[in-house]
């Protein structure tokens, strides 16, 4: 069953009727009154949700929130492994939630382009910005450009910059197997501290998502939306050509960017930050792209999940106020990297 429920965008804050106790557990799950785990909710995330999670969901709810932040394959590998066991689980790329995780059900409620950010205090960066988004790549393949990128087979990230780079050697008259010129295995960082490495002078330019430069104020060139993958109009006959075989096997195909979250158990309080995590105006805000759409529902959603997630008019009408809070307490949210 495919639901998708049309509603505004709004700052959710878990108000005082959850009468939850905090506690302390880690992504391994801690205990409960409903279900024998933790008034503490868990969260593993996909690393470029990092930010947004601990500076844009922290202000909109008052229940204790952990959250640890790794590449999604990771993510979904640590899951299926038995290493985690977290109550609430956000990916980067559904795809994740067909194999290794399956879970019944999941929302889709973000999405986001692959961009090239830079640092226009280098020599290399301002080689990127005078190239712009019809040559970004030329000075790349020249070699006068320190590139950074992720690892395609630990986050999303990764692969979809080797599906940009087929696409842009599609998509550009003058350019032929862009990826084989440009990329190398030492450019490659973990997704949480990518774009750091321009205050380390590491870098000049990186293979990074939109909202990744937006968080963290860098300049950024983008890309065509035949290349960025975050245009619908291109996801049948042109994102779905490049493809990408994971370490498990698993072939991932390349598409629109779709980034996915489930509840793995069930609360009060875990089902409340997931509405804040799923429907908050702070993704915008953290430069994701949100479409009327979101969240889009896949799968059989238990009646608890949609009962708490459709909010009366009332409420709805408060939450979309800017700057207004319904409750004093906030989260502390730990970030594990």
């Amino acid at each position: 069953m495919v639901t998708d429920r049309r509603s505004s965008r709004r700052e959710f804050l878990v108000t005082g009727g959850t009468a939850l106790v905090a506690g302390s557990a880690g992504c391994t799950g801690g205990r409960s009154r409903d279900d024998g785990r933790s008034a503490t909710v868990a969260i593993l995330a996909a690393g470029s949700l990092q930010n947004a999670i601990a500076n844009g969901l922290k202000p909109a709810v008052d229940v204790p929130v952990e959250v640890e932040a790794h590449g999604s394959a990771t993510v979904a590998r640590m899951i299926a492994e038995g290493q985690r066991d977290p109550d609430i689980v956000s990916v980067a790329d559904v795809a994740l939630f067909e194999r290794p995780l399956s879970p019944p059900w999941y929302s889709v409620f973000a999405s986001n382009s692959v961009v090239v950010a830079y640092n226009p205090e280098t020599a290399g960066g301002e080689r990127v910005a005078e190239a712009g988004a019809e040559r970004w790549y030329e000075p790349m393949a020249e070699g006068s450009v320190r590139i950074g990128r992720t690892d395609p087979d630990q986050d999303p990230l990764g692969y979809r910059t080797l599906f940009a780079l087929e696409l842009a050697s599609r998509y550009y008259n003058d350019a032929s197997d862009l990826g084989a010129q440009i990329l190398h295995r030492d450019q490659i960082y973990p997704e949480t501290s990518l774009i750091s490495q321009f205050e380390t002078g590491s870098i000049d330019a990186a293979f990074a998502y939109r909202s990744m430069a937006v968080e963290r104020g860098y300049e950024y060139v983008e890309l065509p939306t035949q290349i960025n993958l975050s245009d619908p109009r291109y996801a049948e006959e042109w994102y779905s050509n490049p493809s990408y075989t994971l370490p498990n096997g698993q072939e991932v195909e390349g598409g629109l960017i779709s980034y996915g979250s489930t509840v793995r158990h069930m609360s009060d309080a875990a089902v409340s930050v997931f509405d804040a995590l799923t429907t908050g105006a702070y993704l915008e805000n953290h430069g994701f792209l949100l479409r009327e759409q979101f969240p889009a529902y896949t799968g059989e959603v238990p009646r608890r999940v949609s009962r708490t997630t459709g909010l009366s008019d009332e409420n709805r009408s408060r939450l979309d106020r800017p700057g207004e809070a319904l409750s004093a307490a906030v989260s502390d949210i730990t970030v594990l990297v």
